[in-house]
């Protein structure tokens, strides 16, 4: 890296601020609420993030078996999707410069859809700082990767929504996903979402419709991807109960005074949550609709207000590890308390 690519991902954000806040000079011929040619906050972005991103072209015993985007974590490592990777033989990675290489295979973890690989990467070629708070809606982003094997792009936009829980391509429940209305095309899965400073706030997994692309978060990022370097796979906490959002015809059904938390319609046989937590047992009619009673309703792990399962998936995601005892906080038989369980750990996809 360059010192004049450090000193962009050092003072980006301060730099911008000042000139988001600055008015043109008399005579200034730029248009207002367009960029001056001195202003390009993007191109800025590009060329000192480029280096460090990687179009991965992945390779079975038959061909090429599947193409997309990845980034430089840490000196040696690359960050994509698991699917990107998902049955692959041989990995090649090709940096901005136009040199391919090779890459090994670390560890892939299909509930995050994230991998890790080792790679020799170009001098030029820096790690990527993660992003150390979730991004507010409104700021802006762009994906960096090879959309249709067209590497070297860059699509722009801003965050659109924080907290999504998605379904993998797998069909696994990412919870804490980043929303953006950037392009998210075939190729860019496992490419950097990025802020104007340089950081990573997501890792782009898929495209959920137009203008609607998710990214792994990157708290999520920074818990998975340390241990698939280390140790070649991650463990995820495991309540191992069967929920419902608390609709407002739920909320009828079982006498609640308000349509929030989790409610939960069964509590499998063997699960870390048997014998503590309590599933459904019936279900009766409300205008018509049939809606489960019967069943507790989670509204706060360890103190912590649970008002969407949304929520639930991220807490248990990013603030607990398989093996650790939490107080779940349910509403049962119309009165609140709080019972202990132990996590399990999710169990193997396969």
């Amino acid at each position: 890296m360059d010192g004049s690519r450090r000193q962009f991902l050092a003072a980006a954000g301060a730099g911008l601020a000042s000139l988001a806040g600055c008015t043109a000079p008399e005579g200034d011929p730029s248009v207002a609420g367009l960029d001056a040619p001195d202003d390009q906050p993007f191109a800025e972005l590009y060329e000192a993030a480029s280096p460090s991103v990687v179009r991965l072209r992945v390779y079975d015993s038959r061909g090429v078996l599947a193409e997309g985007s990845g980034w430089l974590y840490d000196d040696g490592v690359l960050v994509t999707n698991a699917h990107v990777v998902a049955g692959g033989e041989t990995v090649r990675a090709q940096f901005a410069n136009g040199d391919w290489v090779t890459a090994e295979l670390l560890g892939s973890d299909p509930y995050s859809d994230l991998a890790a690989l080792a790679v020799e990467p170009p001098m030029d070629a820096t790690p990527l700082p993660l992003l150390d708070e979730q991004p507010r809606v409104g700021t802006r982003v762009a994906a960096a990767g090879a959309p249709l094997g067209l590497e070297g792009s860059l699509t722009t936009g801003v965050v659109s929504g924080v907290n999504r829980t998605i379904s993998s391509v797998r069909n696994f429940t990412i919870s804490g996903a980043i929303q953006t209305d950037a392009a998210v095309n075939p190729g860019n899965s496992g490419g950097p979402l990025l802020t104007l400073e340089g950081t990573v706030a997501g890792v782009i997994t898929q495209a959920g419709g137009e203008n609607i692309g998710f990214a792994v978060s990157s708290a999520l990022t920074e818990r998975v991807i340390p241990e698939l370097v280390e140790t070649g796979s991650y463990q995820h906490s495991y309540l191992g109960v069967r929920i419902l959002p608390v609709t407002p015809l739920l909320a009828d059904a079982n006498g609640l005074d308000d349509a929030r938390g989790v409610y939960l319609a069964a509590v499998p046989a063997g699960s870390p949550a048997d014998g503590v937590l309590q599933g459904g047992t019936e279900t009766v009619s409300v205008g018509g609709s049939p809606q489960p009673t019967g069943g507790d309703v989670i509204v706060a792990l360890d103190g912590t207000t649970i008002d969407t399962t949304g929520q639930l998936g991220t807490y248990l995601a990013l603030e607990t590890s398989p093996g650790d005892t939490v107080g779940v906080t349910v509403i049962r038989d119309g009165e609140e308390q709080t019972v202990e369980v132990t996590l399990g750990t999710r169990p193997d996809p396969r």
